[in-house]
């Protein structure tokens, strides 16, 4: 298990770190330290340690899923029939496996788990919520279509 330093020891130039990095994950390490106001070798250690306490979970590239053919962004609420721990893990790893299922959130009020999904077009929308209310101990799933994304941010305010 990798520790994880409390929030509030963070400095900073570790805020700014993580802020540029949030920004531009692909910015070099000198560009990074001179944004953060430091040299370059004490700033890419900075970088390895909030790296291995589990702040930094990795590097990704934001691809526009319409470009690449998933017109159709949703959302299923997702009502179990039983909130025993095994049926909650049951369904969570149930979902991993999909990779259509682009987030899985356990919820409070209004259901058991929010996941967002991507797909081809309607008919693979409606292919997914069909296999999704046929699933073990699924008791009701209410689906909602993005219109238009407006804000899509990565990561926290720092």
């Amino acid at each position: 298990m990798k520790p994880t330093p409390d929030a509030h020891v963070l400095d900073g130039i570790d805020r700014r770190i993580l802020a540029e990095l949030q920004d531009d994950g692909r910015i070099t390490n000198v560009e990074l330290s001179r944004r953060a106001g430091i040299s370059a070798p004490p700033c890419l250690r900075r970088v390895r340690r909030l790296e291995e306490a589990g702040i930094i979970r990795g590097y990704h590239a934001d691809t526009d899923p319409q470009t690449l053919g998933w017109e159709i962004t949703f959302f299923a609420i997702v009502g179990l029939e039983s909130q025993k721990e095994q049926v909650l893990s049951a369904f969570e790893h149930m979902v991993a496996d999909w990779p259509e299922v682009r987030e899985c959130h356990m919820i409070r009020g209004g259901g058991d788990f929010l996941l967002r999904l991507v797909a081809r077009d309607t008919a693979h929308e409606n292919a997914l919520t069909q296999k999704l209310t046929g699933a073990p101990h699924v008791g009701r799933v209410q689906t909602l279509q993005t219109i238009r994304t407006s804000r899509h941010l990565t990561g926290v305010p720092l």
